[in-house]
């Protein structure tokens, strides 16, 4: 089972993707935990361009593409042949937060960022887990790490409150592939709840 782990930054989302690798572990599946940006070594490399430096190093046409190479390398290299191996795979972002956050930067960018993925990617998760929090919760604990790929944060709160509206029509539109869970509750709770949804699909 491919699963992909969405939210905006500081949702939890991170965290939540760890417990449950260590979850299905523990109950004996064979799992993959993984990252995007990243993941290969080549989209590690790719990963660094793309989350440190100025909020305005890149246009929005070139970030598109450097994530979309993140990606296929990602794809190719790791998650795909996890996939024919019979593993699971959970990755702490895929396609959607591309179409979230490259999404928004141009009025015709969400195209864009489609054809794309049509073109490269065409996979898609089997489930995805929205894990939703208020966007000035969620910019507050990013900011709190004081890490240095805080680059998205960088734009600021309405940025952030725009992609918890985006991740949130995604969900709407594809009811079938995706879970929303609210992440202002404790985080045992979340996890618990997280691992109940996967474990009842994978059975």
């Amino acid at each position: 089972m491919f699963i992909s782990f969405e939210g905006i930054d500081g949702s939890g989302k991170s965290t939540q993707a760890r417990r449950l690798a260590d979850a299905l572990r523990e109950k004996g599946h064979e799992v993959v935990l993984t990252r995007e940006p990243g993941g290969s070594p080549g989209a590690e490399e790719i990963r660094k361009l793309v989350l440190e430096g100025d909020p305005e190093r890149w246009s929005p046409e070139t970030e598109l593409l450097l994530f979309t190479a993140a990606r296929r390398d990602h794809l190719e290299r790791l998650i795909l042949p996890a996939l024919d191996a019979g593993q699971s795979v959970i990755c702490d972002r895929f396609a959607d937060s591309t179409r979230v956050y490259q999404g928004l930067r141009g009025p015709d960018m969400r195209q864009k960022v489609d054809m794309l993925h049509d073109l490269m990617i065409v996979r898609e998760p089997d489930l995805t887990v929205l894990v939703d929090m208020d966007p000035e919760v969620g910019l507050a604990r990013a900011l709190g790490r004081h890490g240095t790929e805080e680059r998205f944060e960088q734009f600021g709160a309405d940025l952030q409150a725009q992609m918890r509206a985006g991740f949130l029509d995604l969900a709407q539109a594809a009811p079938k592939r995706y879970v929303v869970v609210d992440g202002a509750r404790t985080e045992d709770t979340v996890a618990r709840e997280i691992e109940s949804i996967v474990t009842s699909r994978l059975t």
